[in-house]
């Protein structure tokens, strides 16, 4: 009957938006730590990066593209290494928020290039395409629970602090146009700092101060104890952790090997909610507008 050709049509529009909806993994770690790397990796492997844009099916976004446009004032300080840029307040979030919908519900999207030399966002955007898989990597990408919950899979990419910073030093001066004595001010003053308090999210210390005993929190202070908070914080929100980043190819094959189950038929399965125990996320709301930390 032509009543139940019209909801077999709607029906298979439904089931066919639904299997649209991308798999959406976030990417975190310290500065430098090479989340852009294991990125990369996980295209190589994946064979995508041969694959023209518009017929990719991953895709990779950076949190760096979302920095917020700066004051005149503040642009000032950037230029002399005073402005913290690895503030959760320096990212315009509610401009990241807005694109991981619009990349949930399969639409085009402009991402923004910013330019780490004149510390501006430049006039030219960049197209990315509906894809089944979204990388999307950032050194707070786990700090704004609103952003968190939107991720089906969170990684932290765990590197060596010297590591880091040795990289920081030599993208900085190479590539941004950095002096030495700038770039390790800029890290001693603000990078380090932002690190310890945001990027290790969740398990704040002073809860550990109202649960220990006065003789345990004693040992606390030490670097020891330190040290384990900071692993157990960022163990806190991420599924998996990815010790020496682009290098451990064991887990960063792993990764590959889900998303390709994903990109050979997992979509299907989450038209019942869910794939290999990661739910979907929930329809977009209006009315929700949170960004505050978990």
């Amino acid at each position: 009957m032509a009543g139940d050709s019209e909801t077999r049509v709607d029906s298979q529009a439904e089931n066919e938006n639904a299997i649209r909806q991308p798999f959406i993994i976030g990417v975190a770690g310290g500065t430098a730590s090479g989340k852009s790397s294991v990125c990369g990796k996980i295209m190589e492997l994946l064979g995508q990066n041969k694959i023209d844009h518009h017929q990719r099916q991953v895709a990779i976004l950076s949190q760096d593209s979302f920095y917020r446009v700066l004051t005149p004032d503040q642009k000032a300080k950037a230029l002399k290494g005073q402005f913290n840029f690895d503030h959760p307040d320096a990212f315009d979030n509610e401009l990241i928020v807005k694109t991981l919908w619009d990349i949930l519900e399969g639409q085009t999207v402009q991402i923004p290039v910013y330019d780490f030399v004149t510390h501006s966002r430049k006039e030219e955007a960049v197209t990315v395409y509906p894809a089944d898989v979204v990388l999307f990597e950032g050194i707070l990408m786990f700090y704004s629970q609103e952003i968190r919950d939107l991720f089906q899979m969170k990684l932290f990419v765990d590197t060596d602090a010297d590591t880091r910073l040795s990289r920081r030093v030599l993208r900085d001066i190479s590539e941004r146009g950095r002096d030495l004595e700038q770039v390790l001010t800029q890290y001693i003053t603000f990078v380090k700092p932002a690190f310890e308090e945001f990027c290790l999210p969740a398990l704040a210390a002073k809860n550990w101060k109202e649960r220990w005993p006065m003789e345990v929190l004693a040992l606390w202070m030490t670097s020891e104890i330190y040290l384990l908070e900071c692993v157990l914080r960022t163990k806190k929100c991420a599924d998996v952790i990815i010790p020496r980043g682009a290098d451990n190819l064991v887990a960063i094959n792993l990764i590959v090997q889900h998303i390709q189950d994903i990109l050979n038929g997992g979509l299907t399965k989450r038209l019942n909610g869910s794939l290999n125990g990661y739910g979907t996320p929930r329809k977009r709301q209006v009315s929700e507008s949170s960004s505050r930390p978990h």
